[in-house]
Parts: structure tokens; sequence; C-alpha cells
């Protein structure tokens, strides 16, 4: 009789887990659950359904018959609870459903902070589809709002809701945008653009009540001021979607804890993608990995060692991008807000404003930690290649147009950048 393998949630981390399964072991069988849709879809692309650049059906990178020719089974279910000592799931409906192998991809869920008021409608999170049907009807026919928190998702609300002409109030609780993540040039120059597009960008600016009788219609923050507005999106983070197995044996903290083999301490019982926790992080990581690329990458090392070749998770140079309205962004390495004692740094923006070059070294073997680039498009195999070989900083500069990765007919500064790093090292 074939293993029953069963995994929760088919995001990234899920159905990376899944393919990668069937394509180790023809002969498993997997079980898929999901109680927010019941095909995959990419959680990414849920900004360019609401701004009408793509139908929801696009953003599914695979055809509905996909699954049963690959004979993954989908259940669109919601999970109450487990029973680790019965291996046993029990659903919502009062079903249940064994397993031998068990993969927690229950990704994350928006943060609220028992804001009074906050649980008003007009007033929600982005982080799923559902989410984003409430958005289209909490949205309809207003023309203010207030984004609460200046993460990438609240940058993403405010450029959705700015798309269909609503003003948007955004409020960051930090004295730099992403300060916690980005140096001090590139906040600034981030700060600018969003404030470019008309958004009311409020730094050191906390929400302190959200007023309204059933719906929203203002809220006050931490300087006393009152705004009013229809819509309040809470971007102020996500957490990991655990709440579920609070009454299992599976150990929690602030994710599910797990090894580097994706292991939990209960028998046949795995976590991967934003619910999971490493109980001791990898050089350089945290401890939880919400990102998509190292949820795809826990997807795929984990199905090696449901199926019996243990496998350690060795996921290489932190990479990452992001979109901040029209600009770009890549980070490759280590680029912290604030330089270690043992890192020099050299920088470069363009007059426009709009475009930047950042590296970071150490001071004493000069070798390359890390690239910011913002409106630039550059080559990761290039930088990560710099970054492992510990390229000297002088050898990167001379060589930095290997890297680029901008389309044809985009204006080119590589020459510009050298120059201006000659000039600071002389």
């Amino acid at each position: 009789m074939s293993r029953n393998i069963v995994i929760i949630g088919n995001g990234i981390s899920g159905v990376t887990c899944a393919r990668s399964l069937r394509k180790l072991d023809s002969a498993c069988k997997i079980t898929l659950i999901s109680a927010e849709t019941k095909y995959f879809y990419s959680r990414t692309a849920l900004m360019y359904v609401y701004m009408g650049h793509m139908p929801f059906e696009n953003t599914q990178p695979y055809e509905n018959w996909f699954w049963e020719k690959n004979r993954i089974e989908l259940v669109h279910r919601f999970v109450q609870k487990i029973d680790t000592s019965k291996k046993q799931l029990h659903f919502s409906d009062g079903t249940a459903l064994f397993y031998d192998s068990l993969v927690l991809a229950c990704g994350s869920k928006s943060n609220k902070f028992g804001w009074p008021g906050q649980d008003l409608k007009g007033v929600q999170g982005l982080f799923n589809y559902q989410d984003l049907l409430a958005m289209e009807e909490n949205t309809k026919g207003i023309s203010s709002a207030v984004v609460v928190g200046g993460g990438l998702i609240g940058v993403e609300m405010a450029e959705m809701l700015h798309s269909r002409g609503i003003h948007v109030s955004f409020l960051v609780r930090e004295k730099d945008f992403w300060g916690a993540v980005l140096p001090k040039e590139e906040s600034k120059m981030i700060e600018r653009h969003i404030r470019e597009y008309g958004i009311d960008l409020q730094m050191e600016t906390e929400l302190k009540e959200i007023k309204g009788s059933e719906k929203v219609n203002a809220i006050t923050t931490s300087k006393e001021q009152e705004i009013p507005c229809s819509f309040v999106g809470l971007t102020v983070g996500v957490s990991p979607n655990i709440e579920f197995l609070k009454s299992s044996a599976i150990p929690l903290d602030r994710g599910i804890l797990i090894n580097e083999y994706f292991e939990t301490n209960v028998s046949d019982v795995y976590a991967i993608g934003d619910c999971a926790q490493f109980k001791q992080a990898l050089p350089g990581r945290r401890n939880l990995e919400q990102v998509w690329y190292t949820g795809k990458e826990h997807g795929e090392t984990v199905a090696h060692t449901i199926l019996g070749n243990k496998k350690a998770y060795a996921p290489g140079n932190w990479f990452n991008s992001a979109k901040f309205f029209d600009i770009e962004y890549q980070t490759y390495g280590m680029v912290n807000a604030s330089l270690k004692e043992n890192e020099a740094t050299f920088y470069w923006e363009h007059q426009d404003g709009k475009k930047s070059f950042r590296i970071v070294f150490d001071k004493t073997t000069q070798a390359v930690l890390g690239f910011n680039a913002f409106g630039i498009r550059m080559r990761h195999e290039v930088c990560d290649k710099w970054i492992t070989n510990k390229t000297a900083v002088k050898d990167v500069m001379n060589k930095l147009a290997a890297a680029n990765f901008d389309p044809e007919f985009y204006k080119y500064h590589e020459k510009e950048i050298n120059n201006a790093f000659q000039n600071q090292l002389s």
C-alpha cells in the first residue's frame, strides 16, 4: 500500500513540495489541502488583478488538469485540528483524514494589534484571495483610504488604491521608510518616490483608533490627527498561521519549530514556508523566512527527507526583489540598514533620483559582501558568484557591466558608476 503524504497549504511551498515528491516517487499518494482556493495561484499577482492588469485565472501557473495528470489529489476544506497520536486531520465539516507523513505549509496571516475599531467593515489586511475579494467590495465608490504599516504589502496596497483614483494616507511608524532593511539613502529615495505619486506619506505616525459605527469613517493617529476615510488597510506585517495547531503536540513558538531538515519534534510531521521557524537560524539568515523563493526551496528540499533521503537546507547567499511603485529593487548578499564594524560601502544615485547602486565590502579583505540595485536590473547568477568567490570590490567594479540585465534600449550606467567609485577612492 502506498504512503499517503498530506500537505496542508497550497501556496508556493506546499505546491513545490507536492511536485517535487511526484518527481522523486511515482508511487506515493499525495493529498494537497487548502481552504483558501482549490487551485494554486501566484499570491504576488493579486495586486495586478485589482489594478485590472490581468484576470484572476491568469494568476494560476498550471491548468486545472495538471493535478489529476500528476495524481495530486486536491482537497478544498478547512483543517480544524490535528491529532498526531492517531495521525489524523479533523476538518471543520466533521470529516477526517489519515496521513502517513504530514507537511505543514499553512502560510501566514495579516497582523492585528488590538486597535479599537479594527473589526469594522472596511478594515482589512491583504494576504489571500479572500482579502482581494473583500478589498474589491470595501473600496467600491470610495474616495479616501488609509494604509497602516510601511512594509512591502503596504506599498502594494497604496499603489492598488492609487490606481483607482483613491486618495491614500500612508502611516509609517518608523523614522525612515523600511528603515530596518534599507540604508538611509535608499530609504529617502523611496520616500520621495512615493510622495511623487500624491500619496500622503506620514512618517513616525502610528494608528491610534479606527472610528465608525458598522463601517469605518475615520481614524485618529498617535499625533491626535483625525483622518476621514472609508477604508483602512492594515499592513503591519504577517505572522505564521498556526492558531489551529495550539491544541496539538506540535512544538510552536512564533512559528512551527523545525530543524535543518524541516522536521518537527513529532515523528513524520514537517513544516515549510512562512509558518516554519528554524530552531537555529542559518548564518546571515533569520529563523522565519517569509519570502517566495525560500518557500520554493523549502518545498524542494523537504521532499527528499520525506522519502528517506535526508537533505539539509542549504540555501546559499541571500537575495530578494520587490517593487516600490515603478522602481524595481534587487538585493544580493548582506546589505544591512547600518554598516557593521568590518564593512565599508560605495553608493551611487542617478541625478533623476530613481536609480541607485550600492556595494558593501569587507574593509580588510576588500571582498564584496552584497549589492543593492534600484531601477537597475542585475543578473542574479553573476552577483551570486562574485559574493561566493569573495571577489575584490575593484574587480567587481571593473566587470560591473557583466551583471547588467536591463533590456535592449535601456540606458546603461556602469561608466558613470565606476567614475563615482574611482572619485570616492581618491
